[in-house]
């Protein structure tokens, strides 16, 4: 049953790729250079852009942008957590004046946004393929001497509108050595965001499917959703809680004594935190507390941590760390599974 969630879900995060953009948009430097591009967006202070005389997504400092024209249609966020959708221009701007970007829905409706407000834009259309952005990682380690053998592949792909956002990924890790039963784990995670009107706030719902064999974990259920802010939301960093209710459904192998199911009501708290480093390194990592309601001094506690590196083009190395807590397992089975894994991810879209 898990190898089919795993398949479905590779195969929905394999075949997602954006079309093919029109290269008329125009690009001026404060150094004078112009260049003629198709733009696919910006994030984390980095402005990618395409080339026809360039193999691969280029990627340009935002800091150092004078001048930009696009007519394709773009999702602009700002740092308060308006979200403007329409064309790119630049209005003229005096010498020593801040650049502003003007977000054009239709000729009678605009918005004027300055640029150091502007924390992403997404590069997007009336095309459902072209609104994914993702990434898939794999990574293997091979020793003779005992003949261990680890692996991990992992897949992710968001869906972005003009408020909301869905975003899924699996991950698979798997650990076998001569004399010893093969360690296996896998996870499917789903959200989705919505942002409302009051600025910087969001209520979202999450869920996830998890196998364990370290912790004799069968298949955990969870599906929990709440309110959340983002205490921090730059081009550099972004920083969300969120606070709500969750239900937990665990089946476990046999043990020493009989666990069968559990069905737990928790509280949710969730954190999730990004860093940026100029198209060189980011830092993803979440972490979700769930204290039992049910099963008052019960708390389930995980996390996932992942550091990026850029290799060239959209090639990256990565290490990740992931874990998984329960004070109060069942007699005979362990409270914590984690571990770290590294290796290559090629991301598509504008990740």
């Amino acid at each position: 049953m898990y190898t089919r969630y795993i398949l479905l879900s590779a195969v929905l995060c394999l075949s997602v790729s954006l079309l093919a953009r029109s290269k008329t948009d125009v690009l001026v430097m404060k150094n004078g250079d112009r260049m003629t591009c198709a733009v696919k967006g910006l994030d984390s202070g980095v402005l990618y852009v395409d080339f026809d005389y360039i193999d691969g997504t280029a990627s340009v400092d935002w800091s150092k942008v004078a001048r930009l024209e696009s007519n394709q249609l773009f999702l602009v966020k700002t740092q308060d957590g308006s979200v403007y959708a329409g064309t790119l221009s630049t209005p003229e701007a005096g010498a020593g004046r801040p650049l502003k970007i003007q977000v054009a829905e239709t000729p009678e409706r605009e918005a004027v946004i300055d640029r150091s407000q502007v924390v992403r834009m997404i590069a997007t259309s009336d095309s459902f393929w072209q609104r994914f952005n993702g990434g898939i990682s794999l990574g293997v380690i091979y020793s003779k001497g005992n003949e261990s053998t680890q692996y991990s592949l992992s897949s992710e792909a968001s869906y972005v509108r003009e408020r909301w956002t869905a975003r899924g990924g699996f991950a698979s890790n798997l650990s076998s050595s001569t004399g010893v039963t093969v360690s296996t784990r896998n996870s499917v995670n789903f959200d989705v965001l919505h942002l409302l009107p009051r600025n910087h706030w969001f209520y979202s719902g999450l869920g996830g499917l998890l196998q364990s064999s370290e912790q004799g974990i069968t298949l955990q259920s969870t599906f929990g959703g709440g309110v959340g802010r983002y205490l921090i939301n730059t081009d550099r960093a972004s920083v969300a809680v969120l606070g709500g209710a969750a239900f937990q459904n665990t089946d476990y192998k046999q043990s020493t004594v009989p666990a069968n199911g559990q069905h737990v009501a928790a509280a949710l708290m969730y954190v999730h935190a990004k860093m940026f480093k100029f198209s060189k390194t980011n830092l993803d990592a979440t972490a979700a507390l769930l204290p039992a309601l049910s099963d008052p001094g019960r708390v389930r506690f995980n996390t996932n941590v992942s550091y990026y590196i850029k290799i060239i083009g959209n090639l990256k190395w990565n290490v990740s760390f992931y874990g998984n807590w329960d004070n109060r397992p069942p007699l005979g089975l362990s409270g914590s599974d984690y571990g770290t894994s590294s290796g290559l991810t090629w991301t598509f879209g504008l990740k």
